[in-house]
């Protein structure tokens, strides 16, 4: 049985830790609200990005001369998954839900017997892959440093993405990352990016708008626009991810320091029991010692 001063101590121990992860609850909460918002703008931008490319490629005649950035190589034989996780822990499942969501479509690509190459941005992705799937990483990507999330960071892995593809090392590319929805829930998305693929609400709104015009020609256009469009929904995809972490951060800060307000109660109740119990025996002893007198 712990003695009176270990009980302290845990004690004590315990309510520090309290106070470190009730303040890290309280900065996750003043950065989710910026974060949000910036993640809600982006996603309109993201989304007619996308369909005024997909409504570019319908006007295009000669479908075989498109650019390779839409159309594809014609094979899917390589597969380049770009894994975006966080830099820092203490967020509960949200590296894990990204993982567990890239490694679904690793296995699915290995059984098929098509070759996998990956790329991480954020330390954390890279260091649950490395064990199973240090072969396949070709690069690790980190911005720890940079204090918060800009456009030149999501261009800076659209152009390692396109320099690789340009070079022929693969075909199909996705990318991985939580979208945020509210604070307790965040949905593990895979989303493809070269060749350009698009859902079918996107497909029913790009069938529903008018045609337009172009000036200069869509292709010249296409070839201008398709690296810009990777970028941004990089960009995008960091920007729900910086919103998914905090508010994961969040709650995962709130449980713990609800429980480790139970566990500050529990201990607490086994120190007075203890305490009352030495100084019943204390009580005993005098009394017996006195009798005997």
């Amino acid at each position: 049985m712990a003695s009176l001063d270990d009980l302290k101590k845990r004690i004590s121990s315990v309510k520090s830790t309290q106070k470190i992860t009730k303040a890290m609850k309280m900065v996750a909460a003043a950065k989710l609200r910026r974060a949000q918002e910036n993640a809600e703008k982006g996603r309109p931008y993201s989304e007619k990005m996308n369909n005024i490319i997909l409504n570019l490629s319908s006007g295009i005649s000669d479908k075989e001369n498109a650019p390779k950035l839409l159309a594809g190589t014609g094979e899917k034989k390589t597969h380049l998954c770009v894994v975006m996780t966080s830099d820092r822990g203490l967020c509960g499942g949200f590296n894990t839900n990204i993982i567990k969501k890239a490694k679904q479509y690793f296995q699915k690509i290995l059984k098929e017997n098509k070759i996998l190459k990956i790329i991480t941005v954020g330390s954390k992705g890279y260091d649950q892959l490395k064990r199973q799937y240090k072969e396949n990483i070709i690069e690790r990507i980190s911005f720890k440093d940079s204090k918060n999330i800009n456009y030149f960071d999501a261009d800076k892995v659209g152009k390692i993405i396109i320099e690789k593809f340009e070079k022929g090392e693969f075909d199909v590319c996705a990318i991985f990352y939580n979208q945020f929805k509210n604070v307790i829930t965040q949905i593990p998305q895979e989303q493809q990016i070269i060749p350009l693929k698009s859902n079918e609400e996107e497909e029913k709104e790009t069938s529903s708008n008018n045609s337009y015009e172009f000036e200069p020609e869509e292709d010249e256009i296409l070839s201008n626009l398709l690296p810009k469009n990777i970028s941004t929904q990089i960009f995008k995809a960091m920007l729900e991810n910086s919103a998914s972490e905090q508010g994961s951060r969040m709650s995962a800060m709130d449980n713990a320091t609800r429980n480790a307000g139970e566990m500050v109660d529990k201990l607490t109740i086994q120190y007075n029991r203890s305490r009352q119990a030495a100084i019943t025996k204390e009580l005993i002893e005098i009394i017996s010692g006195a009798e005997s007198l």
